[in-house]
This record gives C-alpha cells, structure tokens and sequence, in this order.
C-alpha cells in the first residue's frame, strides 16, 4: 500500500457507473479522513445537519486507526466498489 494507490483510489472512487448507497460513502468519507487528517478534530454538527452528523460520526467512530490502516481500507472499499458498480 502507498500514498499513490491511495490516491489512485481517491481518483477511480469519483468515476463509479453507479453511485455508492449512503453507508459506502459514508464508509470510504471516514477512511479518507482518518487517513488524510487523522483523528477526527472539529466539532459535532448541530441536530438539524443530519447528513453532517453522519459524516461527524463515521469518522469519529475510527478514533486511534492509523492512516495506513485507514488508507488500506479505504482502498480495498474503493477496489470493491469497482467490482460492484464498475468504472
């Protein structure tokens, strides 16, 4: 796993025939985070921003993984996606 699979992924996961349900994107949103950010560093949005919650709360939820953790998971649901939805 490297830095340019990653990006590679970040790239291909924007050219799926088929958009992703709510729980991948949620899925591959919060690896890319954890990886590119790290721990999750802003505050949880208000109760009227449902998506924004969601979001807040898929990242939090991975708290201590590494970055290359959450890289390599974020590519292996990318290369599964591409299997499921194609490019």
């Amino acid at each position: 796993m490297s830095q340019a699979e990653f990006d590679k992924a970040a790239e291909e996961v924007k050219h799926l025939k088929t958009k992703p349900t709510d729980d991948e994107m949620l899925f591959i949103y919060s690896r890319y985070k954890q990886a590119t950010v790290g721990d999750i560093n802003t505050e949880r949005p208000g109760m009227l921003d449902l998506k924004g919650k969601a979001k807040w709360d898929a990242w939090n939820a991975l708290k201590g993984t590494s970055k290359g953790d959450a890289m390599q998971a974020y590519i292996d649901k990318v290369e599964d996606l591409k299997k499921k939805y194609g490019i």
